[in-house]
């Protein structure tokens, strides 16, 4: 097969959160809704199943009838991204094998995250063996490095090892460790691997230093703010003072957990209260707590909002 060239999209990239029903089911409806307010907002790409879509929730049937409605809803393959790394290689093979198989041909993978302590050696040999078994040359995987959740760390050592083999198939990483010099290292030692920083607090120093963008969970509630930031970056303007606003705002939720309160968020914000169904063991946040949230950060979109008149 020839290599198709379908490389994800660069810039800000929202992680999108499930909405879910009564029963905990997801309710694609409002996912697709959701996705669309996004797009227009200035969001340039969507990754559904990640940590923030609460991926880890639902069984492989479930994440396959996601992806196949929100698909059936309208929303086009090549601007989406899916998570699809699992612990079991078979479970990643079903359903990396399935988002191809629907033209989407950008995947974020997550690492195995049970067993511990892993090798170098032992994490190559499980994503070659997901690679070399799904053996489709249209698949573009970018690793998914947070070790605060996995407890797994993608070294500078394993992804040259990887990239020697791979490296049509690996083409970028979403760095969520949140330490700035892992992603500088990256970014200087592959300069043509695409790095997405796991938060938009790091959006713009990513892209001085030759990263493509971030993907993000509270873009959910701030992409217009973070298109923003790249506008000004790529057109000559005070792209610093965009960035500190769009940090004020993502500091907001520092310290509690992302799902919980950017579903919140939005279920004041839109007055759906059924944003507020998770899956357990994620929870609802305390009411007060989140109207704190969205009356901070409409406070800071009123003040950009203020300097662009």
């Amino acid at each position: 097969m020839n290599k198709v060239k379908s490389y994800f999209p660069t810039g800000i990239i929202t992680a999108a959160v499930t909405p879910m029903d009564k029963d905990l089911n997801a309710d694609t409806n409002l996912l697709v809704t959701h996705c669309r307010n996004l797009l227009t907002q200035g969001s340039d790409g969507i990754v559904l199943l990640g940590t923030t879509g609460e991926a880890n929730s639902f069984s492989v049937n479930e994440r396959k009838g996601i992806l196949e409605d929100a698909l059936e809803g309208g929303l086009a393959p090549q601007l989406l991204m899916v998570g699809t790394g699992c612990c079991a290689i078979t479970d990643t093979v079903a359903l990396t094998r399935h988002a191809l198989d629907l033209g989407v041909t950008n995947i974020l993978m997550l690492p195995p995250f049970y067993y511990k302590p892993v090798t170098d050696e032992a994490l190559f040999n499980y994503f070659s063996r997901v690679i070399e078994t799904i053996a489709d040359d249209r698949l573009h995987i970018y690793l998914y490095h947070f070790p605060k959740n996995t407890g797994i760390d993608l070294t500078i050592r394993l992804i040259s090892k990887l990239l020697e083999r791979y490296s049509d198939t690996i083409v970028g990483i979403k760095d969520s460790g949140g330490d700035w010099n892992h992603m500088q290292k990256l970014m200087h030692e592959f300069p043509s691997f695409r790095l997405f920083s796991g938060t938009e607090e790091y959006l713009l120093e990513t892209l001085k230093a030759g990263g493509v963008g971030c993907i993000s969970a509270t873009a959910n509630l701030t992409v217009a703010n973070a298109a923003k930031v790249i506008y000004d970056f790529h057109n000559g303007k005070d792209a610093d003072k965009s960035q500190r606003l769009l940090t004020a705002m993502r500091n907001v939720f520092s310290g509690y957990p992302f799902v919980g309160a950017v579903k919140g968020y939005l279920a004041i914000e839109s007055k759906i209260p059924s944003w507020n169904y998770l899956r357990p063991p994620n929870e609802v946040l305390d009411e007060d707590v989140v109207s704190l949230f969205v009356k901070k950060v409409q406070h800071l979109k009123s003040k950009s909002f203020s300097r662009q008149a």
